[in-house]
């Protein structure tokens, strides 16, 4: 149970900056098989090294991966690891629920 409750604080901090969160956004809604970094940093308008601490950032939560093909790198959401933190959240601090 700790070790769930530390993930998922984890990945509500990655979502926690406005920029993360509209770099998550913008993998979702992306290609499925991934959007390259350089469309994120064109859609977003922000610099590279910016981005790149990011992507790091949601990386390291397990809340998107990222495949190198070739010269780029294509970032993905983490479907499965989304609905989990969804559900946790649900489940855990909501109470499925069961207070509404």
């Amino acid at each position: 149970m700790a070790r769930k409750l530390e993930d998922s604080a984890a990945q509500l901090a990655a979502l926690g900056h406005p920029v993360r969160l509209g770099i998550l956004r913008a993998v979702v809604k992306g290609p499925q098989e991934g959007t390259p970094a350089g469309d994120l940093q064109a859609r977003l308008d922000i610099p590279a090294s910016t981005l790149s601490h990011h992507l790091a950032t949601l990386s390291q939560a397990g809340l998107i991966t990222a495949e190198r093909q070739g010269t780029f790198l294509l970032y993905r959401a983490d479907f499965k690891a989304l609905r989990a933190l969804t559900d946790y959240i649900w489940e855990e601090c909501c109470q499925g629920g069961a207070c509404c």
